[in-house]
């Protein structure tokens, strides 16, 4: 049997926090050097699991790579596996160069620790990495990977967003959101849409003066959709949520400023402003876009092969029982 090819996609580490530290920057406010100290211990916790994941894949039967995040500028292929170390920043910078053909593991570097968040609460916010959609801490990365190898865990298939700009198709696909807004957070976003199925409409023209509109999948309708108000979906949904930000007087079109794009539908959109920008999964992907352009949105993309959490997965199966 041919050796298994990993790709191992590492979460850059700051070095920042040591550098003030060692440098006598002059910080005297004890809040602050707190803060650097607990910045300094989340890059060692960060570099202690990156080594952790090594040593366990040198002791496996596998072929591996690693590369830094920052690093990655081609299509991911020709590997069976690959593996991030980070959060799910890193898993979500590695689907955006992955087709539905490779699955991906991802390992939650540093989770969020309670006990820290409650101690630290009145001097600043101690949170972590989430990791919502990572199976994988150092706890149980071993026998993780070893049940990958082993073919007893497959992947789930989560669906993402596909973003078409007068008829042109980018080549990144969202697996969490896409944001259409003004590049200007001040300034007023005018558009409308309306949604469609097999070129007819399904519902009516809606005209939006407002902050923008958001779309999400159902892996990200946990993240800027349920802090807006959003309601969390199934991660196996093939649907997606949107919703027209601050919407500003929309009248009898109260009830269309929030809703689903069923996986049968596209939502056609027209941008009425001089500038605008389609943000794909946070800010680091844009898209821009001029008044007049037309956007197509739909979760007609390409799978994305991810091995959840067995609490997802679960939680799935109730929502769907």
């Amino acid at each position: 049997m041919a050796r298994r090819r990993l790709l191992l996609l590492l979460k850059s580490f700051d070095s920042y926090p040591m550098r003030q530290l060692n440098g006598h920057s002059g910080i005297t406010n004890p809040q602050a050097l707190q803060m650097l100290y607990y910045l300094e211990n989340r890059r060692k916790v960060h570099m202690d699991a990156i080594k952790y994941c090594k040593l366990i894949l040198q002791q496996r039967p596998v072929d591996w790579e690693p590369i830094f995040r920052n690093n990655l500028a081609q299509p991911i292929r020709n590997v069976d596996l690959v593996i991030t170390v980070g959060g799910d920043g890193t898993l979500l910078q590695a689907s955006h160069f992955m087709d539905d053909t490779v699955p991906i593991l991802g390992v939650n570097s540093d989770p969020t620790q309670i006990e820290e968040v409650e101690q630290f609460n009145n001097e600043f916010d101690a949170n972590r990495s989430t990791g919502h959609l990572c199976a994988a801490t150092v706890n149980n990365f071993q026998q993780v990977l070893d049940d990958i190898l082993a073919g007893h865990k497959a992947p789930s298939q989560l669906s993402r967003i596909s973003i078409c700009v007068n008829s042109q198709l980018p080549s990144t696909y969202a697996l969490n959101d896409i944001l259409v807004a003004h590049p200007c957070p001040a300034a007023l976003s005018r558009f409308s849409f309306k949604i469609k199925r097999d070129d007819q409409p399904c519902s009516p023209l809606v005209n939006c003066r407002s902050s923008g509109l958001r779309v999400s999948t159902a892996a990200g309708s946990t993240a800027a959709m349920l802090s807006a108000g959003g309601f969390p979906m199934p991660i196996l949904s093939r649907d997606l949520q949107y919703m027209v930000r601050e919407p500003i007087s929309p009248g009898a079109a109260s009830s269309l400023m929030h809703g689903l794009i069923k996986s049968d539908q596209y939502m056609e959109t027209t941008w009425f402003c001089k500038e605008g920008v389609v943000y794909v999964d946070g800010s680091h992907i844009c898209y821009p876009v001029q008044n007049g352009d037309r956007i197509e949105i739909s979760s007609r993309a390409p799978i994305l092969k991810v091995f959840l959490p067995h609490h997802l997965v679960s939680e799935n199966k109730s929502a769907e029982s």
